[in-house]
């Protein structure tokens, strides 16, 4: 583990349609690149993944069968925990840290960027710095 203790482990809320995947619902569409990679990476540092989508029913199944079928296993399913049940009484919000959705203020951001923000580790990759005039 990245030298991480248990007071950095997050609760992680991820959208699926858009942001795991490109948004072809009620299909499955295209693995966004780099989603499970970054995803693994996530629970391997010992965040709690929590699969926060609109989908429900069979579409639903066909999400969280995916992910597993891409080594993606959640902590829960729409819910802050495994065995909390759906209560008409209580609000469906969820308890989590942070929240990976392309709904949000600028859309989703790229994987391994996401990863960076929640890590604060420097990118491995070095890239040049982009020059917009010569000299």
């Amino acid at each position: 583990m990245n030298n991480m203790n248990f007071q950095n482990r997050l609760i992680i809320a991820v959208d699926f349609d858009g942001t795991i995947v490109e948004d072809a619902y009620p299909k499955i569409g295209k693995t966004r690149i780099f989603a499970f990679e970054t995803l693994k990476r996530l629970q391997e540092d010992g965040h709690r993944l929590i699969l926060w989508t609109y989908r429900s029913g069979s579409k639903l199944q066909e999400a969280v069968d995916f992910c597993k079928e891409n080594g993606i296993e959640f902590y829960a399913v729409n819910a802050s925990f495994p065995e909390e049940k759906y209560d008409y009484t209580r609000s469906r919000k969820i308890n989590a840290d942070l929240f990976i959705d392309d709904r949000n203020i600028g859309g989703i951001l790229g994987w391994g960027e996401v990863y960076q923000i929640i890590t604060n580790e420097e990118p491995k990759i070095k890239t040049a710095k982009k020059k917009w005039w010569k000299f």
